[in-house]
């Protein structure tokens, strides 16, 4: 099987030893997460990737090469989406909001189907 390339990331942040940084790395190698860059600076001498965390706040740009900066924002907005999903469940009690707002109604007499509640 042949990988498929991923493309290349240059991330530039402020390093407290050596000031400004500008790094290379395999598209791959780099994540954003819990408001940290996340960048593959290597692997142990057991082969085990080593990663270093950069505060947001060091980090002046990242570029990627991308397919289609279609598909970048179309993942993007996939996670923004799994979080807004992810809070509405824990502020809602895992109902979504058109379950909370249904209020069914016996089409025959007028009276609310579940006998007064909310909810069927």
């Amino acid at each position: 099987m042949v990988e498929k390339d991923l493309g290349r990331a240059t991330i530039a942040y402020e390093d407290p030893d050596d000031g400004t940084v500008e790094r290379t790395v395999q598209n791959e190698h780099v994540a954003y997460f819990q408001e940290h860059w996340i960048v593959k600076a290597g692997e142990d001498e057991r082969g085990r990737d080593l990663v270093r965390r950069i505060p947001h706040q060091r980090v002046y740009y990242v570029e990627r090469s991308v397919e289609a900066f279609e598909e970048e924002v179309k993942t993007l907005r996939d996670q923004v989406q799994s979080v807004a999903d992810g809070l509405r469940s824990k502020l809602l009690g895992g109902e979504s909001r058109e379950e909370r707002d249904v209020q069914r109604i016996d089409v025959e007499s007028g009276d609310p189907a579940d006998g007064g509640s909310r909810n069927a």
